[in-house]
């Protein structure tokens, strides 16, 4: 899977994806929840870089002491809204107002999309950011967001 980076809004952003050949059903449907469970978690506040004490501590974690003070004091990283995933041949989309969340989002959902690339429907290309010449990004429409 070739991953490309064009200019990047994390409150703008569409992220595409290029499929080897159309995808079916249930490959549509895999890259649904892919996407439906990074958002849900980005929403939860899960992708905040000041707070990743069990990351930072390393690889010995038996009887860490984890602070849920420094947990409740650092800034909210939250996502605030996606569009529902658009396909277009062997193309398919989707919009995010990725909020305050941090970068680290994206290496997770880049890791989880290349898994599923090897695993049950090939991509050829993950695309953040910018526009695509083969499916120009109009003006979000209110009813494509996710309801809440």
């Amino acid at each position: 899977m070739k991953i490309q980076f064009r200019e990047f809004n994390p409150f703008d952003l569409w992220i595409w994806l290029e499929f080897k050949t159309i995808p079916s059903s249930m490959e549509k449907q895999y890259i649904e929840e892919v996407f439906n469970a990074w958002f849900y978690l980005g929403k939860l506040g899960a992708f905040n870089a000041e707070n990743l004490q069990v990351q930072d501590q390393g690889i010995d974690i038996s009887y860490m002491e984890y602070e849920t003070g420094t947990a409740n004091s650092v800034m909210m990283a939250l996502m605030h809204n996606m569009t529902e995933f658009q396909y277009r041949g062997v193309w398919g989309r989707c919009w995010f107002d990725l909020g305050t969340s941090d970068l680290i989002a994206l290496d997770i959902l880049i890791n989880a999309l290349n898994q599923l690339s090897k695993e049950y429907v090939t991509i050829n290309r993950l695309i953040i950011g910018g526009e695509n010449e083969n499916w120009k990004a109009e003006d979000k429409n209110q009813s494509i967001f996710i309801e809440n």
